[in-house]
């Protein structure tokens, strides 16, 4: 200790001594904060694979299970479509001429003879040009309210929102700084005049929800206007030239830095001129904890996109189907209930994809004022009920060994777990009081309760070293039953 010193340095040695000391210990402190600082400096992606493919998977998404993803656009006006092709079947011969799509309306209505040139020439007239429909959607979209959405969606039980900046037309859901170079689209046609992009992400983000935004890299008919008719146009359609490629990268370095949106879904392909590596490095380094799709054309992603298609077994890398409440994406008003996707299907379809790996984004198609059809609100509203009761077996959980089982009894069963947590979801109603379940080997101890339920446990049975759960009265709930079994995978 200094005051034990003796000899020459006296009372000041020691003071100077102890001020060396003390400078020593805080630069040393100094130095240990330093080099913590860079041990956790943010990573700083490049635009190459390698780089790229060491960005992880943000937890948010990983255990957000649902998004809300939303086709508006001048399409929305005239919102309609055949109802061909339920099972989009996107290889057919005549796909393209009865695309079920209604967003794809402006090239639809160029091919003679399909329903939608047909329907178009019956309520606009025969000379009509699609972009005039602009003047329409710039009023009505005046009517619509962000914040309504907004609680929407989280009553339905969404954790995130993606909506489409730009679709294949080209016209922008934000007021676009970045030139369109096309000579025939005047400047009144080629952005909405509200700032919709903006509006939705305060409203979304007030809400507690995370918002993305998808761009149309692929395809704009302002650019390349097509139209597609036969299978090998949709490759020749896609934009490459300079122009579109600095055109491509601008928007969407824009909506980067405006918006700061966690999910960036391009669509259908990058131009080759748009420098996608740099886009992507761009974003992380911008937004590190964001996710990125797989449709930018090149070997990195976050996700996997599937369009109306489930997968049969779990994936090893995360997945996000999309698809709309009924066949198409933007609004369809040809459509209804025998169209709209059934609520115990919607609830048994988000309990599969979750068992795999998935997230399931799901489109709602809102008419040109903004208003969400009546029916789409309904299964929206269902979802949310749903959730409410048996969300515990679906956020934040990760696949178990299996995902997919049968009861003796016949019930339809997925699984998931969280933490030391496993859940069983019968889809539909129990086919007897009793649910035999030979995938779960028997436990002694083991409490299982029914989600949302708040009475005693349920009584759990061993027999023949298979679980069985015993079901007393009526079960809470519609569409589907979720049972924890607490502590089961400890």
């Amino acid at each position: 200790m200094l005051l034990g010193l003796k000899g020459p340095l006296g009372s000041k040695g020691v003071a100077m001594a102890g001020r060396k000391l003390s400078i020593g210990l805080f630069l040393g402190a100094i130095a240990g904060l330093c080099s913590l600082c860079v041990a956790q400096a943010p990573v700083k992606y490049e635009p190459t694979i390698e780089s790229l493919d060491r960005h992880p998977l943000p937890d948010w998404y990983a255990g957000a299970k649902l998004g809300i993803f939303i086709h508006w656009g001048l399409y929305s006006v005239p919102g309609w479509a055949p109802l061909n092709h339920p099972d989009h079947d996107f290889s057919s011969n005549d796909y393209i001429k009865y695309d079920p799509y209604a967003e794809w309306y402006l090239n639809t209505v160029r091919i003679p003879g399909s329903p939608t040139e047909a329907y178009d020439r019956e309520h606009y007239g025969a000379h009509h040009d699609y972009y005039q429909f602009a003047e329409t959607f710039n009023r009505e979209s005046k009517k619509w309210s962000p914040d309504a959405w907004a609680e929407t969606f989280k009553e339905a039980g969404a954790r995130y929102v993606v909506l489409t900046s730009k679709h294949h037309e080209g016209f922008t859901l934000w007021p676009s700084t970045t030139p369109n170079p096309s000579p025939t689209l005047p400047m009144n046609e080629r952005h909405a005049e509200r700032d919709i992009v903006g509006d939705l992400t305060a409203a979304v983000t007030k809400q507690g929800l995370r918002m993305g935004l998808y761009y149309s890299g692929g395809y704009d008919w302002t650019f390349n206007t097509g139209p597609i008719e036969v299978n090998s146009d949709y490759q020749a359609v896609k934009p490459e030239s300079e122009a579109y490629g600095r055109y491509a990268n601008a928007q969407i370095h824009e909506l980067i830095a405006k918006y700061h949106p966690m999910l960036l879904w391009n669509d259908i392909d990058w131009p080759k001129t748009g420098k996608a590596l740099e886009v992507e490095a761009d974003y992380y380094n911008a937004i590190p904890n964001g996710v990125i799709d797989d449709r930018f054309g090149v070997k990195h992603s976050d996700f996997t996109s599937p369009e109306y298609e489930k997968k049969d077994t779990i994936s090893a890398k995360k997945w996000e189907e999309c698809r709309g409440l009924g066949r198409s994406f933007g609004y369809n008003r040809a459509e209804g209930e025998a169209e709209t996707i059934a609520p115990g299907e919607l609830i048994a379809l988000l309990v599969d994809i979750v068992s795999k790996n998935g997230n399931l984004l799901l489109d709602v198609g809102p008419e040109a004022d903004g208003t969400i059809p009546p029916v789409q609100m309904e299964r929206l509203k269902a979802l949310g009920a749903w959730l409410k009761q048996n969300g515990e077996a679906i956020y934040d959980t990760t696949p178990w060994v299996k995902a997919v089982g049968k009861s003796a009894e016949g019930d339809d069963l997925r699984f998931t777990r969280k933490g030391n947590d496993l859940f069983v979801t019968v889809l539909g109603k129990p086919k007897a009081q009793t649910i035999t379940i030979s995938d779960i080997p028997a436990k002694q101890g083991i409490p299982v309760t029914q989600l949302g339920l708040d009475s005693a446990e349920l009584t759990p049975m061993v027999q023949s070293g298979v679980t069985r759960i015993v079901l007393r009265g009526a079960l809470k709930g519609d569409y589907a039953y979720s049972f924890k079994l607490a502590g089961y995978l400890r």
